[in-house]
């Protein structure tokens, strides 16, 4: 178990929320994430996907506190995910791969390692062969299914993009960025809502999944106009970013202003996607209403925890569940997370948005 004193009142529920993913979830065995708490008799099965995201989280703790405990995890997991996978860190799909590259970009600014450096390029220009010109261009969601291009798929890649351009200078990395932010913004965004559609050409009909709503849809469109900005300095990203993240704020909160539910698989890692890019926004504009938003919803979440085990749930604003996914749990990290940047940045103090 992850130890240590901490200070503030968010960057101690971090803290323990971290202790319960390593306590509950950690596999000594595998040198990954279990997929369920209480671990299951049956054998567990592997979400490449949901291991890129506790690799992200780790970097989180990393990043927080320069705890040793962490480094040595990002190594082991790091170690099993390539055991698991037979050695490679590529797979068919390319938005997994686009996430675990994000996760090992910031995993080798955090401890300087080359090999997670070596292992970024490896699933950048892997990535980059997704890239087609059916449905206009864009980068297909898997292998085998070359015609369908979703958010999911482009969104985390320009943020990638735009992230390399930043630490590496190549241009070519911006030229990505933006025409992968182009594409989706000509395709995937309503002009009028700025609400971020899934997908197009799933079922090889050209038509859009606009019935297909998801929070971390919104996220990863609005991380790609903040990385944008990032490189360029144009406000019109900031705009386009905060138009959709009043949208998908509104959108899919309940009356109170909750994140609602999304599942306990896949889903359960759509929120904490969608709040980790909204702090990422909140970093660039400091919005009190976000900032608020943000503090309503894990005031909630911690409220509404497993208080034995400090673990979350897939409702953050009901009674947690009596087995809880590690997709779930992630996802109530991240929010932890965002909640302890904003105050050790000074956004927050004493739980409190500042003016």
């Amino acid at each position: 178990m992850i130890g240590g004193e901490v200070m503030g009142l968010w960057i101690g529920r971090a803290e323990m929320s971290q202790e319960a993913l390593d306590s509950c979830f950690w596999n000594d065995g595998t040198n990954l994430y279990n997929t369920v708490w209480p671990e299951d008799d049956k054998e567990e099965e592997y979400h490449y996907w949901w291991q890129a995201h506790a690799l992200d989280n780790l970097v989180d703790a990393y990043r927080r506190t320069q705890k040793g405990i962490y480094t040595q995890r990002i190594n082991q997991q790091y170690i099993g995910i390539l055991k698991v996978n037979s050695g490679r860190i590529i797979n068919n799909f390319y938005d997994d791969m686009e996430w675990m590259a994000l996760a090992l970009l910031r995993a080798y600014h955090s401890t300087g390692d080359e090999e997670f450096k070596e292992a970024v390029f490896t699933l950048w220009e892997d990535i980059k062969k997704g890239w087609n010109d059916c449905c206009g261009g864009g980068i297909a969601w898997r292998k085998e299914q070359l015609d369908y291009k979703n958010t999911p798929a482009n969104a985390p890649a320009a943020i990638l993009a735009a992230r390399l351009y930043r630490n590496f200078k190549n241009p070519d990395d911006r030229i990505w960025a933006e025409k992968i932010y182009e594409w989706m913004k000509k395709n995937l965004v309503d002009p009028v809502t700025g609400f971020v559609w899934d997908g197009i050409n799933r079922e090889g009909d050209g038509n859009i999944d606009k019935d297909w709503e998801f929070t971390y849809c919104q996220g990863v469109f609005l991380g790609a106009a903040v990385e944008l900005f990032r490189v360029s300095g144009d406000k019109k990203y900031l705009q386009e970013a905060y138009h959709t993240a009043e949208t998908a704020c509104q959108h899919f909160s309940s009356p109170a202003g909750i994140l609602r539910a999304e599942g306990d698989g896949d889903g359960g890692l759509f929120k904490g996607i969608f709040v980790r890019y909204l702090g990422q926004l909140i970093e660039e504009i400091p919005s009190r209403d976000f900032l608020n938003f943000l503090s309503d919803n894990a005031s909630s979440l911690w409220v509404s925890r497993n208080r034995d085990k400090n673990l979350f749930g897939q409702s953050w604003d009901k009674k947690t569940d009596d087995k809880i996914s590690l997709s779930v749990h992630l996802s109530g990290i991240m929010l932890m997370e965002q909640m302890a940047f904003m105050e050790q940045k000074g956004f927050i103090e004493n739980g409190v948005a500042m003016e």
